[in-house]
């Protein structure tokens, strides 16, 4: 049965940041991710891990100045500086809170821009073997352009490629499965098709980010279908609680009830 993580971003928003740590383990989560932690001091974050026994599965490199809009640096040549130093941040943060993985955003740029590909295709290449040095993962998430206009990394065969080519053993994606269904669709084929290299996962409902369960696909089959290929990792719930977070998490009940 997959292991499920807590977005504390989207999820337990009824309470301060750090108190959503000791909501998730109160409703029975003992893994965690977020977007960023850079807010609050790391050794705030990781007190809140050890005293939950929660399990840091992922967060986000610094993407640039996030409130006003920027969703990543690596597709900017002239940002690489930013970025690097940006990689130095979250590595005081890994240490921390003892995390495995980080994803790298690519930005806000054309994806067929040449300058942008190249520079993006360096800044990965540069990220994962400095990741891989801390002996942590480097995924990279491709993003649908209706929850993120202009987001370069728009494509799940684009970024298969890179991650093949580049042929870096830490270097793996991170498959949204909502995120799949709204670009490509045909989910099932394509986590079949790339489970080789993917190395983190997330859930929500289509269309509206809520739960699993409550939109078009089937994602109790999606999840046996993580079982039968072998997945081991996490599976992030990067959904928004359509109401109050703890009253929307019978999903996970009766999914756990029938798993076993």
């Amino acid at each position: 049965m997959p292991r499920f993580a807590a977005n504390l971003s989207l999820m337990f928003n009824e309470v301060p940041f750090l108190d959503r740590f000791d909501a998730a383990a109160r409703a029975g989560f003992d893994a965690v991710e977020f977007l960023f932690p850079y807010e609050h001091p790391p050794e705030a974050i990781a007190e809140r891990l050890r005293a939950n026994g929660l399990t840091q599965a992922l967060f986000n490199l610094p993407p640039g100045d996030f409130a006003k809009g920027e969703r990543g640096l690596a597709a900017f040549p002239e940002r690489l500086d930013e970025l690097k130093a940006g990689v130095d941040t979250a590595l005081r943060y890994a240490e921390a809170t003892g995390v495995a993985r980080l994803h790298l955003m690519a930005g806000l740029a054309p994806h067929d821009d040449a300058k942008a590909a190249e520079a993006y295709r360096r800044a990965v290449a540069w990220t994962a073997e400095r990741l891989g040095a801390a002996g942590l993962d480097l995924v990279l998430e491709p993003i649908n352009g209706r929850n993120m206009p202009g987001y370069f990394l728009n494509d799940f065969g684009r970024a298969a490629d890179l991650i093949r080519e580049l042929a870096l053993p830490n270097l793996k994606l991170q498959f949204d499965l909502y995120h799949c269904q709204i670009l490509h669709g045909d989910v099932t084929m394509r986590l079949r098709a790339l489970m080789p290299i993917v190395g983190h996962v997330q859930t929500a409902s289509v269309p509206e980010r809520h739960e699993p369960g409550t939109g078009e696909m089937n994602d109790a089959f999606l999840f046996d279908e993580l079982d039968r290929l072998g997945y081991a990792g996490f599976v992030g719930c990067e959904y928004i609680p359509a109401a109050d977070t703890v009253a929307g998490l019978g999903w996970l009940a009766a999914y756990q009830g029938r798993a076993r």
